[in-house]
C-alpha cells in the first residue's frame, strides 16, 4: 500500500509509515539531543520547554509527566494558549518581543538547555526564543517542519530551523492535515510526530544515562504504589527553580 492510495480504512498504516520515516530521518540529531539533555542534567541544569498554540501540547508532554524528566521548566505565556482565546494566541505568537520577556521572566542559567516546539517555524515567538538563547550561550532544540517552514511567510525574517543547535524534523507537510492524501483537509500530524521525536528523545537519554552510571530524575505515576514518595524527594529538589510544579 502507498500512502496514494490510502483510504479511511487505511488511514493508521499512513500514520505509522509517517513516523517510521521521522524516526529514521532524524536519527543522528536524536542521538545528538540526548545527548545535549544527558549533559545539563549531569550539569544540574534545567530543560526549559516551549510553544504556541497546538505546540504547547508538546511542551505539556515534556513537564510533570510519568516516566518524564522532572528537571524540565515549561516557558509559556497565557495569551498563546487557544484556550485562553483562540485567535488572540494566534496574535501572540506573531508578537515581537513576547519571546523576550516570557525567557527573561523563566531565566536562562549555565548548563540549561531550550527546546522549543514549533511546526511551521517562522513566527516571531518561537523564532526570537532561539534567539535569545543562543545569544545568552544556551544551545538549541528546534523540533519542526523544514518543508512547512520553508513554504511559510517568513514573519520573523528568519526560521527557527535557522537558530537553532540541533533540529529534530517532525516531516509535518504544509498545512499539516494529511487526510485524504491526494488533497488534505483534516487528521493533523504534528502533534503526533512532535510527541513521537520527544519519546524518542528520552528513550536514548535514558540509554546513554544508564551507559554512563548517570541517574535521570524521573517522575513516576502518582496512582502507583511509592508513586507519591519519590515523586516528593523530586518536588524537593526542583520545586523552587520549577514554580509551575506549584
Amino acid at each position: 500500500m502507498t500512502a496514494e492510495a490510502a483510504t479511511g480504512s487505511d488511514y493508521g498504516n499512513v500514520v505509522r509509515t509517517h513516523l517510521t520515516r521521522v524516526e529514521q530521518h532524524n536519527a543522528a540529531a536524536l542521538d545528538d539531543v540526548a545527548e545535549l539533555v544527558l549533559a545539563s542534567v549531569q550539569a544540574d541544569g534545567l530543560v526549559l520547554t516551549a510553544g504556541a498554540g497546538h505546540s504547547l501540547a508538546a511542551v505539556a508532554e515534556t513537564f510533570y509527566r510519568a516516566g518524564g524528566l522532572a528537571c524540565v521548566r515549561p516557558v509559556y505565556h497565557p495569551e498563546l494558549l487557544p484556550m485562553h482565546g483562540a485567535v488572540s494566541s494566534t496574535s501572540a505568537e506573531r508578537r515581537t518581543g513576547l519571546a523576550a520577556q516570557v525567557l527573561g521572566e523563566a531565566g536562562l542559567a549555565a548548563h540549561d538547555l531550550l527546546i522549543v516546539f514549533s511546526t511551521s517555524g517562522v513566527n516571531p515567538y518561537p523564532v526570537e526564543l532561539a534567539i535569545e538563547a543562543a545569544n545568552a550561550g544556551c544551545p538549541v532544540v528546534a523540533v519542526t517542519s523544514v518543508a512547512a517552514s520553508a513554504s511559510a511567510p517568513r514573519r520573523a525574517g528568519t526560521t527557527l530551523a535557522e537558530n537553532a543547535t540541533v533540529v529534530l524534523d517532525n516531516l509535518v507537510p504544509p498545512g499539516d492535515s494529511t487526510y485524504p492524501v491526494g488533497a488534505p483537509v483534516t487528521a493533523a500530524v504534528s502533534t503526533l510526530a512532535t510527541t513521537f521525536l520527544w519519546n524518542l528523545v528520552m528513550v536514548r537519554l535514558l540509554d546513554k544515562a544508564s551507559g554512563a552510571g548517570v541517574q535521570l530524575p524521573l517522575w513516576r505515576s502518582a496512582n502507583v504504589e511509592g508513586g507519591d514518595a519519590a515523586n516528593a524527594e523530586l518536588l524537593r529538589r526542583y520545586q523552587t527553580r520549577v514554580p509551575q510544579l506549584g
